[in-house]
């Protein structure tokens, strides 16, 4: 890779032209950098396939989170009267919040089964696929009709929804991560693959948002009426997601990997080869637990000590607000100083940070809830979630690599997913029923921790060199040249 402070473009075939020489500076990172300067000339990444790559997991993820969240909401705040009708209200929410954790059950079988064709027909055609079943889904779910009209067929069809939704939210991240890693420049690769993460976020922001003119509807319309619209908006889903990632391109690394490929099932040879990489993926993967209990789980807990559904709703939206922009930095972070430390900081930093959170919902104190909450979920679990995208995928082969990354992470996330019925169940009362919950939380950040500390750091290995076999770790000089660069 060509420095700073080497003008000279980088060396080509002879004959070929290279229409970039004249181009004028751009930035990226907050570094100016001439475009013939930043060509990862080891797996074909550029800077403006890297950028669009980047621009598309972020539309797509906040277009796919958005609908994957609305359900979470509504699990919290309407299914349970909706849907699940018992005489028992905390029966009825805990029914609500497991319907909620189903669609984690079946995202190991979406991550196998996309994961298989992302690595075999493509990343590309995968990603368009996710996110039109995503929107399909949650629009078939502004249709349902409730358990008033057609009895148990309401909570039935809710769960196959869900189901479906979980199965292309298997395959969304571990697609938009890899093709958006393999177009990154190197020592770029946490910074552009974030954004992944980062669409995640506003995802949440924009279904926050809906929801809060929806949730404060009277209670006559709100359940009549106004709970479907959030729902029906997802068409939009469908059409602007096919737009947006029907014109991104396989990155070379993968095309070329899949010329040479001779495993039918790369699957097959994922277990047989990076099997270990497996289980250590889904140990780092619950950290989402974390996710899960701040975005659906709280919300009901806090309207039990008498908070607002509709406060707790713009705390959703200022977390996750500053997370858009938290989560590339702290992707750029670890471009720096590595994953690991940045992962194993982050994790064990939502500990105290999410005690904080609680203790100030108890405390019934809107400032304290704004300020911990927003302190939580956008600052320190920003530096896990910000990660695992680049982290995850840099840690399988090219031939394996959407496979591990979506089977891996898709299991550990079913643990999170239903984290917010196993915190209805924790529960107790009294003025600290929620530490038995809080103590669940953290025995998932230390497991977190502890995988992450036996992951190989990747950070500074080339894209070429990422796999099973741990590579050299770069010299003083290639580090600062890559800084430089």
């Amino acid at each position: 890779m060509t420095s700073t402070n080497d003008t000279r473009s980088p060396r080509r075939p002879e004959g070929q032209t290279d229409d970039r020489l004249h181009l004028p500076e751009i930035t990226v990172d907050g570094i100016d950098m001439r475009l013939g300067s930043i060509v990862d000339t080891r797996g074909g990444a550029t800077l403006v396939n890297a950028k669009k790559s980047a621009l598309a997991a972020f539309v797509g993820s906040t277009l796919e989170y958005y609908d994957f969240f609305i359900f979470g909401l509504s699990a919290a705040l309407i299914f349970p009267t909706l849907f699940f009708h018992s005489s028992n209200p905390a029966l009825a929410t805990i029914m609500s919040l497991a319907s909620f954790g189903a669609a984690y059950v079946v995202r190991p079988l979406g991550g196998l089964v996309l994961g298989h064709f992302g690595d075999t027909i493509g990343r590309k055609q995968v990603m368009v696929f996710t996110l039109v079943l995503m929107g399909a889904s949650s629009l078939g779910i502004g249709l349902l009709a409730t358990y008033d009209a057609i009895g148990v067929w309401a909570p039935a069809l809710l769960l196959l929804l869900r189901l479906l939704q979980g199965f292309s939210a298997g395959g969304e991240a571990a697609g938009a991560s890899t093709l958006t890693l393999e177009h990154s420049p190197e020592g770029r690769r946490g910074f552009f693959t974030s954004f992944a993460m980062a669409g995640f976020a506003a995802g949440m922001v924009i279904a926050n948002l809906v929801f809060l003119p929806i949730a404060a509807l009277p209670d006559a319309a709100l359940f009549s009426w106004g709970w479907r619209i959030p729902f029906l908006a997802s068409i939009v889903v469908i059409i602007v997601g096919y737009i947006v990632r029907r014109s991104l391109e396989e990155p070379e690394v993968f095309v070329e990997e899949r010329e040479h490929q001779s495993e039918v099932v790369p699957v097959a040879q994922l277990f047989r080869t990076q099997a270990s990489d497996v289980v250590r993926v889904v140990g780092m993967s619950i950290f989402n637990v974390f996710q899960a209990l701040f975005a659906v789980w709280s919300l009901g807990y806090a309207t039990t000590v008498g908070l607002e559904r509709t406060t707790m709703l713009w705390v959703s939206v200022a977390a996750n607000g500053l997370a858009i922009f938290s989560i590339p930095f702290w992707g750029w972070v670890s471009d720096r100083v590595g994953r690991r430390p940045v992962w194993i900081g982050a994790v064990l930093g939502c500990i105290p940070t999410f005690f904080f959170y609680l203790w100030s919902i108890q405390q019934a104190s809107y400032p304290l809830v704004f300020l911990s909450g927003t302190l939580f979920a956008g600052l320190v679990y920003s530096g896990v979630n910000g990660l695992w995208p680049s982290f995850f995928t840099e840690l399988f082969a090219p031939r394996v690599r959407y496979s591990g990354f979506a089977i891996g992470t898709q299991i550990g996330f079913m643990i999170g997913g239903f984290a917010p019925a196993v915190a209805a169940a924790l529960l107790v009362d009294g003025v600290w029923g929620w530490i038995p919950v809080l103590v669940f939380a953290a025995l998932c950040a230390v497991i977190s921790a502890i995988a992450a500390f036996t992951a190989r750091e990747t950070a500074f290995t080339p894209l070429p060199d990422l796999g099973p076999v741990a590579t050299r770790p770069r010299t003083h000089n290639e580090e600062h040249a890559l800084q430089d660069a």
